[in-house]
C-alpha cells in the first residue's frame, strides 16, 4: 500500500524533477498530513532543490517522530535528504534509530561506519566496526577497527589519546598476523603505518620477514620491498640490506632499490672493499642483461658519487677523475635516448656541488667542458648531415642540455655565450626535413633555443632603461615558440614557453587560447592552473577570467564529492592503503594555495558579472565574510602544490636563478599576503553593504597593516588595488557618517583611478610599446575594478537612504565619463598604430644578442612573426574591448 502511494514521487525522482516530486508530495500529504514516508521523501526533495532549512526542520520532524524508521521508505528519504546537506551526524542518527528496530543489521552498522568515515568521525567509525567485528567476526570488520584507530591517533592533538588508538591498534594487528588473518599486502600496509607512527622499526622488519603465504605476496610487491631495504638501513643492518636488494634486484629492476643498495654499501665501505666490489660486480652482471643497461649503468654511477662524497677510495679500477668518468660514460652508452638528460642531469650537479665543498669548482667545469666539446661538434656534424637519423638528432639535443646545465654551473652571467650557436639549432629545429617531419628532438632543440634566448635577454638587458630591447627579445623568442607550435602543435612545452611570455607581454589572449589547446586535466588544475588563473583579472578580461575560475571550483566541488564515494570503495574493497593517499588527497586540496587563489579571484571577477544595483548588493551581501577569514595559522596549514620547475627543465628546480618560470613572471606568484588582502576585499565590500560599521572599520585598520607588510610580495598593481580599496571603505564610512570632508576623500578616490587610465590620446598619438607591455593595460584594469567597487558604495548608500548617495554619484559620473574617452583612446591606438609600432621598436630594434634570430625569423619564418603581433595586438584589443564595455555598462 505505501509503495503504490510513494510510487509517483519516485518516478519524478527518478527523472531528476524535483519540482514534480514536490508536487506530488504534497498532493498525498493534503489527502495524508502524516504521511511519515512523504514527509521524508519531500525533505529529500526539498535538499535538492536548494531549500537546506526547511528541509533539515522536516528531516528532523520525521527522525523524531516515534516508530517512524521502521518504514524502509522513510529509513531512505531521511538518509539521502541529510547526506545531501552534509549533515553526517544526522545521518548516522538516522540508522542509529532504525537500529531500535532492525537490532543487529550489518546493512546499518555498514552504512554508519562508511557515513562516519566518509565525514572523519572517526569514534562513531570505530564504534560502528568493532559492534560489526564483534557481531559477524568477519576479517574486514577486524581490519576496519584497525583502520578506524589509525585514523583516530593520526587525527588526535592529545599525544596521550594517539598512543593509546596505535597501541590498540597495533595489539590486534599483530594477533590477527599470528593467527593467520593477516592475509594481504593491503592490511600488512595498514599494520606497517601503525608501527612506523611508532617508530617501531624492528617489529616491521619483522612483519616484513614473516613466512608462509604472505611472504610471497611481500616478495612481488616492489613498493613492499623497497621499504623493507630502507628500514634495514634506518636500523643498521646494512649487509642484511645488501642481501635483500640484491634478491630484489635479481628478480626486477627497480631503482629506488638501486638507490638503497648503493646507500647500504657505501654505509659499509669503512669495513673494506668486499661489499663495494660486489656492488660492482653486480651492476655489470646485471648491465650485461638484455633490457637492463640502462638501470644498473646509472646505479654504477651513483654508487661512484656517494663513494666520492664519503670521501672513500675508488674502486680499484679507476683513476682520479672517477667521477666524471663514469657520468660521460653513462652519457656515451644512452645519449640517443631521451630520457639520458633527465638520469644524469643530478649527477653533474652533485659532482660540482661536491667539488665547490673541496674549493675546485674551476677543475670540474673545465673537466665536463672538455668532455662535452669534442662530442659536442661530432653530434653535431652527425645531426645536421644529409638524412639524419633519430639517434644523431637526439644525441645532439642531449648534449645540448648537458652545455646548457654546465653554462649555469659555471654561473656564465655571459649572454653572448648563452646564445652562441642559436642559428645552427634554430635551422634544424624549424627548419630541416626532420623538422617537417616533426622529429621531437626537432621540437626539443627549438626549446633549447628558446631558453637560452629568454636567459640572454634577462642577462643582457637588467636595467629599467633596457626594457626596450628586453621587451623585444622576448617578442622576438614569442614569434620562435609560434613558429615551432606550428611546426608540432603537440609540443606541450613550447605553448607552456608561449604562454608565459604573452603573460608578460600583457597579452592575455593568446595566452589563454594556447593554455586551452593544452587539453589540462582536471587533476593537473592544481598544479598548472596558476599559469593562468587570475591573469585576466590583471587584464582586462573579467568574464573570461571568471570562466575559467569556475572551472577551476567545479574541479574542487568535484573532488570533494567523488573522494568520499572513493574512500567507501577502499572499505569495500579492502584497498586500504587507498584510504590513508585519498585521506591526504582531499586534506590537500581543502588546505590548496591554488583553490584559495582560485576562490578570491572568482569573487573579484563576480563583482563584474552583474548589470543592476540590486544585483551587486545582494553578491556582496551573500559573501560569507566569516568562512574566508584567515589567520596566520590558516595561512600556513595551506598547501602549495604548484609546480613552478615546468619551465626550469635544463636545470634542476632548486637552481632558481636559472628557473624561467620565476624570471618570466610580471607579478610574484600569490602567496600569504596576497591571499589575505584579497580575502579582506569581500568582507570590506559585506561589511559596507550591510551597513556594519565597527566591523569595517576594524577590518579596514587590519587591511591597511597587511598591505603595509606586504612588501615585495605582492605586486605594484595588486598594492595600488588594495590601496584603492581602502579608500573606497574609506569614503563610505565619511559617506555614510555625513561628514563634510567625504568631498575630499571623493578627489584622492578619483585621482587614483583617474591616475591609473591611460594618457589622453589627444594630446599625443603615440605610446610606449614597452608602457603598453608593462603597465598600462594592468594599471588600467585596476582603475576599472575600482571603479567597480565604487559603484557597489554609491548603489550601498542609496540603498542606506544616505544623503551623501547623491553627491558620490555625481563624483562617480565625472569619472566614468573621463574614463570612457581615455580608453577610447587606447583601444583607438591598439586598432591603428600598434601594430606598426611593434614592426618598428621589436622587429627592428638594433639587438646584437639576437641577430641571428631576427635574421632567420624575417628571412624563412615571417608568418610566425605576424602571427605573433596579431596575438600581442589582439589580446591588446581583446583588454581594451572588455573594458570600455564595462564602463559603457556601469551607470
Amino acid at each position: 500500500m505505501e509503495s503504490h502511494q510513494l510510487k509517483p514521487i519516485y518516478e519524478a525522482i527518478g527523472q531528476g524533477d524535483m519540482r514534480r516530486g514536490q508536487t506530488e508530495c504534497d498532493k498525498l500529504l493534503r489527502k495524508h498530513s502524516t504521511h511519515q514516508g512523504a514527509l521524508a521523501l519531500k525533505a529529500y526533495v526539498l535538499a535538492k532543490l536548494g531549500n537546506a532549512e526547511e528541509a533539515t526542520t522536516l528531516g528532523q520532524q520525521v527522525l523524531h517522530t516515534p516508530g517512524a524508521l521502521k518504514s524502509s521508505h522513510v529509513l531512505q528519504g531521511l538518509w539521502l535528504t541529510f547526506r545531501v546537506l552534509h549533515l553526517p551526524e544526522l545521518e548516522i542518527a538516522v540508522y542509529n534509530t532504525a537500529l531500535v528496530h532492525t537490532p543487529n543489521s550489518e546493512q546499518l552498522y555498514c552504512k554508519i561506519f562508511m557515513a562516519a568515515a566518509r565525514s572523519k568521525l572517526y569514534k562513531d567509525q570505530h564504534a560502528a566496526a568493532v559492534a560489526l567485528n564483534k557481531l559477524f567476526k568477519q576479517d574486514k570488520y577486524l581490519w576496519w577497527v584497525v583502520t578506524s584507530l589509525l585514523m583516530q591517533a593520526k587525527s588526535a592533538q592529545d599525544s596521550s589519546v594517539r598512543q593509546l588508538q596505535l597501541t590498540l591498534a597495533e595489539r590486534m594487528a599483530e594477533k590477527a598476523l599470528s593467527e593467520g588473518r593477516l592475509t594481504n599486502t593491503e592490511e600488512l600496509r595498514i599494520y606497517l603505518e601503525v608501527l612506523e607512527l611508532q617508530d617501531n622499526h624492528a617489529a616491521m622488519i619483522a612483519a616484513l620477514s614473516t613466512s608462509g603465504p604472505l611472504a610471497e605476496k611481500i616478495a612481488n610487491d616492489p613498493d613492499l620491498i623497497t621499504q623493507w631495504i630502507g628500514l634495514l638501513i634506518k636500523t643498521g643492518d646494512c649487509k642484511q640490506a645488501c642481501t635483500v636488494a640484491v634478491a630484489a634486484l635479481e628478480a626486477r629492476d627497480n631503482w629506488a632499490d638501486y638507490k638503497l643498495y648503493v646507500e647500504a654499501t657505501v654505509a659499509q665501505a669503512s669495513e673494506g672493499e668486499g661489499p663495494v666490489k660486489a656492488a660492482c660486480a653486480n651492476f655489470d652482471k646485471w648491465a650485461a642483461q638484455r633490457g637492463r643497461e640502462r638501470g644498473a649503468k646509472l646505479a654504477g654511477v651513483e654508487l661512484t658519487i656517494r663513494l666520492h662524497e664519503a670521501g672513500h677510495a675508488k674502486p680499484a679500477d679507476e683513476g682520479a677523475d672517477a667521477v666524471g668518468e663514469r657520468i660521460w660514460s653513462y652519457v656515451d652508452q644512452f645519449m640517443t635516448k631521451a630520457i639520458c638528460y633527465s638520469d644524469v642531469m643530478q649527477h653533474f650537479v652533485t659532482h660540482v656541488k661536491s667539488a665547490t665543498a673541496s674549493g675546485q669548482t674551476s677543475g670540474a667545469i673545465d673537466f665536463h667542458a672538455k668532455q662535452l666539446e669534442q662530442r659536442l661538434h661530432n653530434a653535431r656534424a652527425a645531426a645536421t648531415a644529409t638524412k639524419c637519423s633519430e639517434d644523431a638528432a637526439q644525441s645532439w639535443v642531449s648534449l645540448e642540455r648537458i652545455r646548457y646545465l654546465i653554462q649555469a654551473l659555471a654561473d656564465d652571467v655571459d649572454p653572448q655565450r648563452w646564445v652562441a650557436d642559436i642559428g645552427a639549432m634554430l635551422s634544424f629545429g624549424l627548419d630541416s626535413d626532420e623538422a617537417e617531419q616533426k622529429l621531437a628532438a626537432c621540437s626539443d632543440m627549438t626549446l633549447i633555443a628558446c631558453q637560452r634566448l629568454i636567459l640572454a635577454a634577462f642577462l643582457a638587458y637588467p636595467e629599467p632603461e633596457q626594457r626596450g630591447l628586453l621587451f623585444a627579445s622576448l617578442f622576438k623568442v614569442v614569434c620562435v615558440l609560434e613558429a615551432g607550435i606550428k611546426m608540432n602543435d603537440d609540443q606541450f612545452l613550447l605553448k607552456l614557453y608561449a604562454i608565459r611570455l604573452y603573460l608578460y607581454l600583457s597579452c592575455y589572449d593568446r595566452a589563454r587560447a594556447l593554455y586551452d589547446t593544452l587539453n589540462i586535466k582536471n587533476i593537473q588544475f592544481d598544479t598548472l592552473g596558476y599559469l593562468i588563473n587570475g591573469h585576466g583579472m590583471s587584464l582586462g578580461c573579467f568574464s573570461t577570467d571568471l570562466e575559467l575560475c569556475y572551472d577551476g571550483v567545479s574541479f574542487y566541488d568535484r573532488s570533494d564529492a567523488r573522494i568520499p564515494q572513493e574512500l567507501e570503495s577502499a572499505y569495500g574493497n579492502g584497498t586500504y592503503s587507498n584510504i590513508t593517499d585519498f585521506t591526504t588527497f582531499r586534506d590537500n586540496l581543502t588546505h590548496s594555495v591554488q583553490r584559495e587563489c582560485t576562490h578570491r579571484c572568482a569573487l573579484r571577477g563576480e563583482a563584474f558579472d552583474h548589470g543592476t544595483s540590486k544585483d551587486i548588493l545582494e553578491q556582496w551581501k551573500e559573501a560569507d565574510a566569516v568562512s574566508i577569514e584567515h589567520t596566520d595559522e590558516t595561512i600556513a596549514a595551506l598547501h602549495d602544490n604548484r609546480d613552478i620547475g615546468v619551465m626550469g627543465l635544463q636545470t634542476p628546480v632548486d637552481m632558481a636563478k636559472w628557473n624561467l618560470e620565476i624570471m618570466t613572471r610580471q607579478i610574484p606568484l600569490p602567496g600569504s599576503a596576497w591571499i589575505k588582502i584579497f580575502s579582506m576585499v569581500p568582507q570590506i565590500m559585506h561589511y559596507i553593504v550591510c551597513s556594519e560599521i565597527e566591523l569595517l572599520e576594524a577590518k579596514i585598520g587590519d587591511f591597511l597593516v597587511v598591505i603595509e607588510e606586504a612588501g615585495q610580495s605582492v605586486s605594484s598593481h595588486d598594492l595600488l588595488l588594495a590601496r584603492g580599496v581602502h579608500q573606497v571603505a574609506t569614503l563610505y564610512l565619511r559617506a555614510q557618517s555625513g561628514d563634510e570632508g567625504f568631498d575630499g576623500e571623493l578627489s584622492v578616490l578619483t585621482e587614483v583611478i583617474i591616475g591609473a587610465l591611460p594618457p589622453d590620446m589627444s594630446a599625443s598619438n603615440s605610446l610606449d610599446l614597452c608602457d603598453v607591455a608593462l603597465s598600462t593595460i594592468r594599471t588600467a584594469s585596476v582603475a576599472t575594478e575600482l571603479f567597480t567597487l565604487a559603484l557597489s558604495v554609491k548603489h550601498a548608500l542609496s540603498a542606506q537612504r544616505s544623503p551623501s548617495a547623491n553627491a558620490v554619484t555625481l563624483g562617480l559620473s565625472q569619472i566614468r565619463k573621463t574614463a570612457l574617452k581615455l580608453v577610447g583612446g587606447l583601444r583607438t591606438w591598439t586598432e591603428k598604430p600598434a601594430r606598426e609600432s611593434i614592426d618598428a621598436l621589436w622587429m627592428n630594434a638594433e639587438d646584437p644578442l639576437l641577430a641571428s634570430a631576427t635574421t632567420f625569423l624575417l628571412s624563412r619564418r615571417k608568418s610566425a612573426v605576424t602571427l605573433a603581433t596579431k596575438g600581442c595586438v589582439g589580446s591588446w584589443l581583446k583588454s581594451v574591448n572588455n573594458m570600455a564595455a564595462h564602463w559603457k555598462k556601469c551607470t
